[in-house]
């Protein structure tokens, strides 16, 4: 039966110092570029039918460099929008926010074109786009459906895919570059494999690697 692919993108300079990245169109590091070559060779023995991508550039040269054909552009698929938490990290919101979390406390408003969003409002993208994959994973011939974006809307996702809620998502770490697959067991949704590198993508294994955060 057909699985659903999660691919978060590469390596960028931002992931890298760890500021929350959505709109911020940031580019792939010289590492990041490697790693998204990586998928290539186990992404090529899957049978792949739909490919929905995140139009941000990180998500869409991933998908390229790792040899995905006809993609497609999906607005529902941009990163949480951490609103005036744009380009800022987790450390120095705690210097004035001690303790504050993403999941529970929200963000600030960041200007009038992103006002920011909570787990309920990105959860409601991501059904949108469950709603429009539903088909292509039941079809009969099998073929996986492929997203590749970002962590935080690739977590929320996964929880709703297990019948969650959106805040769910906190319990599903995603590190770049990485790849995750949910099938089906006893016809319900399930985890095949999660947060793994290019040698597990063809099923042959799951094991977690370093830690990026959101973007």
């Amino acid at each position: 039966m057909a699985e659903l692919v999660l691919i978060r993108h590469g390596e960028t300079e931002w992931s890298r110092s760890r500021k929350h990245t959505s709109w911020t169109d940031v580019p792939l590091t010289p590492r990041g570029e490697e790693q998204a070559r990586a998928l290539r060779p186990p992404l090529a023995a899957r049978k792949i039918g739909l490919t929905l991508v995140s139009p941000m550039a990180r998500a869409m040269r991933t998908a390229r460099l790792a040899g995905l054909e006809d993609l497609t552009v999906e607005p529902d698929l941009l990163e949480w929008d951490y609103g005036g938490y744009e380009g800022i990290t987790t450390t120095e919101i705690h210097r004035t926010r001690p303790g504050w979390n993403l999941w529970t406390d929200g963000v600030p408003p960041g200007g009038p074109d992103h006002p920011g969003e909570s787990p309920e409002r990105i959860g409601a993208r991501v059904d949108r786009v469950l709603d429009r994959i539903a088909a292509e994973l039941e079809a009969e011939d099998g073929a996986d459906v492929v997203l590749v974006a970002h962590a935080h809307v690739l977590r929320v996702l996964t929880a709703r895919r297990l019948g969650l809620p959106p805040s769910a998502g906190a319990l599903f770490r995603l590190d770049t570059a990485t790849v995750s697959r949910l099938g089906t067991e006893h016809g319900r949704p399930a985890v095949v494999a999660w947060n793994v590198g290019s040698e597990s993508i063809s099923g042959q294994g799951a094991t977690g690697s370093g830690g990026t955060p959101a973007g």
